[in-house]
């Protein structure tokens, strides 16, 4: 017989989503129980987007989460746009009042981990088989097996924060639900370096060759990225290569800009796609983050977005198992969806804008969409809007 535990809402997945949600939930007086099929140190480590907008900084020092990100972090006032022979600088300060912080998703989940760790939170790590029941009815519950252990987690809710490959989407049946999927005919080699950065702020480059970016980690970490096309082998890139390639994108001498290389300790292929699934609430069960959306990173939306779907999500259970209160639970899948798809379509603009199709009509046309942006208020406002952060409420 399974070992049967109780608890207000279960939550699936202890990534930055779940354990916001937790978080959120605990200061509001709502118990949780998050499950998560791997490791805490699994968890902790995983490299993920680095980009905060102005709204997820905001809510993290509004909980006591900003004390690590305001010392370490690095505040940015935009980004560079940059094709061959011109560079632009897009304030979104001076254009919106909003800034952005370099602050990755590693050190995020680290303070959410310590958080929680320090206020008791009960998780159960390196769980298998796990799976949400009877989530139409007002009993849901979650089975699971951890340390050799069967389990049975019985709440009145169950937050699915696992991710696009975790059981919580696929407990949603497939005759109720709506799915949107874009794949980009590209990918991105992206590596970390043991190297200062190159730059004070973000350069997305737009070349003939095909994208790059130059964004950071820290003072002595960089990270970069290459558009190279889908399935290629990671070996078929040498170090060499890679410093060659990025320098050529990014402009190395232009105006005497130099990209300074280093020792490379992390390289991986990611692949390009956008994906929603609707309705993100299926009963007794709630999705966020990437468990139903996708954002290519192009637009620094993914961390972002989930931030934004538990924000939501946090009053609206707490009103629903507190009080019985389900105006904002009914209401949370319309509201989040709103900023998804507001993202979702700021993530392909930029996405489209920047990476090279091989068809010189397009490179024509993404040249104009650049120039456009980098000479017009209203088109630098309008990415600087977007990509500062629209209001969690949107």
């Amino acid at each position: 017989m399974p070992t049967t535990l109780r608890t207000q809402v279960a939550i699936v997945g202890a990534g930055p989503a779940g354990m916001l949600l937790s978080h959120l939930l605990a200061a509001r007086g709502i118990e949780s129980v998050i499950v998560e099929a791997r490791s805490e140190e699994y968890v902790a480590a995983r490299i993920r987007a680095g980009i905060l907008e102005h709204s997820t900084v905001e809510l993290l020092r509004s909980v006591g989460l900003a004390d690590r990100l305001e010392r370490e972090g690095d505040e940015h006032r935009g980004i560079y746009l940059q094709w061959p022979t011109e560079r632009h600088h897009i304030d979104f300060v001076d254009r919106t009042g909003r800034s952005v912080w370099v602050y990755g998703q590693t050190e995020v989940q680290k303070d959410l981990i310590a958080a929680r760790n320090a206020a008791g939170q009960q998780v159960y790590y390196q769980a298998s088989e796990v799976v949400p029941h009877d989530v139409e009815s007002e009993t849901p519950y979650v089975t699971f097996t951890a340390g050799g252990v069967d389990h049975r987690l019985e709440a009145a809710v169950i937050a699915g924060c696992d991710g696009s490959f975790g059981p919580s989407r696929s407990a949603v049946p497939a005759e109720v639900t709506q799915t949107w999927e874009r794949v980009y005919p590209y990918s991105w080699l992206g590596i970390l370096a043991d190297v200062a950065p190159s730059t004070d702020e973000l350069i997305y480059a737009w070349h003939p060759d095909g994208f790059a970016m130059h964004s950071m980690r820290s003072a002595t970490v960089s990270r970069l990225y290459l558009q190279v096309p889908n399935g290629t082998p990671i070996e078929e890139w040498s170090d060499d290569r890679i410093w060659e390639a990025l320098a050529t994108r990014l402009g190395h001498g232009q105006d005497g800009w130099k990209l300074n290389p280093g020792p490379i300790t992390d390289k991986s292929v990611l692949p390009m796609r956008s994906y929603v699934q609707t309705p993100m609430r299926h009963g007794r069960l709630f999705l966020a983050g990437d468990a139903a959306h996708i954002v290519p990173p192009t637009g620094a939306k993914g961390l972002n977005l989930a931030v934004a779907d538990v924000a939501l999500l946090a009053p609206a259970l707490a009103d629903l198992v507190g009080s019985g209160d389900a105006r904002l639970a009914d209401a949370y899948s319309d509201r989040a969806l709103r900023r998804v798809w507001r993202c979702e379509h700021f993530s392909w603009w930029m996405t489209t804008m920047l990476h090279t199709s091989g068809d010189p009509f397009d490179a024509q046309l993404q040249l104009s969409q650049l120039r456009w942006v980098c000479s017009s208020e209203a088109g630098a406002t309008g990415l600087a809007e977007n990509y500062a952060g629209l209001p969690i409420g949107f």
